[in-house]
């Protein structure tokens, strides 16, 4: 097999991750990362062309011969960046727009599920004519659930006790997009599945678990994830058994019945109570961030393998086999992270060498890190980097995170010291 070029889209943690990943196949001869971070350049040619630039990202991938265009981020998706490649037959990881329409719109993703009878949470639909206390009662007793139905890069949700603040949300959210969801609460434990697929088949990747609150014990406002872990125990083979049965066969049976076929990667995010029997939260079309950064060192295949396979229907005939490890990340995050982060400050501590999963010591998976005119290395987002490892067992995947975490220093920064607690 002739060496392939990859060129993958975003500018985040989850692309410096597959980045590593592509780098490491022997499959590979080339990767390109558009616009990618200070991280991805060490690994790929970085280049300028926005993510949301969808003609940008077309001429870029004929400009270089791209073989296979790996998307990160949900928004090109859902945009219509997997539609325009096709048409130039250049293969996307990633779905077209009318099966991204799932993260894009938590309402067509609940009309999904009820006709795939996948199982999920009772709901409403809110506009300016609906009767909001009625609503609220509906749900009273239990915290209130209040989602928006657009895209809001993981920070479209909020869940409190407080009615004022359910209400307060809900009307606002009405104001800005015309709509909002209001859902019953799910009691149990949160994990997140990876599932890659393709008109073909699918494949499971081992379970996860984030941490989306941006302190301690699960406290403070919801992030974009401020570290994971994986595999989660929470689910155990029984769950995995029920959540693959009643949520990802339908799913995929739903997804592959169209004319264009689901190619890429469908994160299931489960709600697991008491019982073991699985709910869906949410769907996103991409690999989450920073679920990502721990997923992919636990695969033992090629990743451009797999990637490709799923992005030309040939998973059916791919074998896929995992490492025994466990893997866990840590996020740096800016002070202010999540409303005005700070940007602009040095970095210090950071050796430059590009990083590999199999680093005894860990790696550190760059997300919004960049240069200076002098080319220091500095913050240029919320979520600034996380520091990552492997270990036989999770403890020490988590203490090896932290203990590279401990040797690098960015004023004013944070993160949190307890990544892990539920399965430790």
């Amino acid at each position: 097999m002739d060496r392939k070029v990859v060129l993958v889209v975003g500018s985040g943690g989850r692309e410096h991750a597959l980045c590593m990943s592509l780098a490491a196949s022997s499959l590979v001869s080339q990767v390109h990362c558009t616009p990618g971070n200070a991280g991805t350049a060490f690994l790929a040619t970085n280049h300028s062309v926005s993510a949301t630039d969808l003609q940008g990202v077309l001429d870029l991938a004929k400009s270089i011969g791209a073989e296979l265009v790996v998307a990160g981020p949900e928004a090109p998706l859902c945009a219509g960046l997997a539609d325009l490649l096709s048409e130039h037959s250049i293969p996307c990881f990633g779905p077209v727009a009318a099966l991204a329409h799932l993260e894009g719109s938590k309402l067509h993703a609940k009309e999904v599920m009820r006709a795939a009878n996948v199982p999920t949470a009772a709901f409403h639909v809110l506009d300016s004519d609906s009767d909001l206390d009625a609503a609220l009662d509906d749900f009273a007793g239990d915290p209130w659930v209040v989602k928006r139905d657009v895209l809001a890069g993981g920070k479209g949700v909020v869940v409190t006790e407080d009615r004022d603040e359910a209400r307060a949300f809900i009307q606002s959210s009405i104001v800005s997009d015309g709509r909002v969801l209001l859902e019953a609460f799910l009691p149990g434990e949160e994990a997140s599945m990876l599932v890659v697929m393709d008109g073909s088949g699918f494949v499971c990747l081992p379970a996860s678990q984030d941490h989306k609150r941006a302190f301690d014990g699960d406290t403070g406002p919801n992030t974009g994830g401020m570290g994971a872990y994986c595999p989660a125990p929470v689910v155990t083979d029984d769950i995995r058994n029920r959540t693959i049965e009643t949520i990802v066969k339908p799913m995929h049976t739903y997804l592959c019945a169209g004319e264009q076929p689901y190619r890429g990667v469908l994160y299931v995010g489960l709600m697991i109570p008491e019982s073991g029997n699985p709910s869906v939260v949410e769907f996103n079309v991409r690999f989450g961030d920073p679920e990502c950064q721990i997923t992919l060192p636990l695969i033992e295949s090629d990743v451009f393998e797999l990637l490709n396979a799923a992005a030309t229907d040939g998973l059916n005939d791919l074998e896929v086999r995992f490492r025994n490890l466990h893997a866990a990340t840590v996020v740096l995050a800016a002070e202010g992270y999540p409303h005005s982060p700070v940007k602009g400050r040095k970095i210090r501590g950071l050796t430059s060498i590009a990083p590999t999963f199999e680093s005894e010591n860990g790696w550190v998976n760059h997300a919004g890190t960049g240069r200076d005119s002098n080319g220091v290395l500095i913050s240029t987002g919320g979520r600034v980097l996380s520091c990552s490892a492997t270990g036989q067992t999770l403890a020490e995947s988590v203490a090896t995170a932290y203990e590279l975490l401990a040797t690098i220093e960015l004023e004013g920064s944070h993160h949190r010291s307890d990544i892990g607690f539920r399965a430790l």
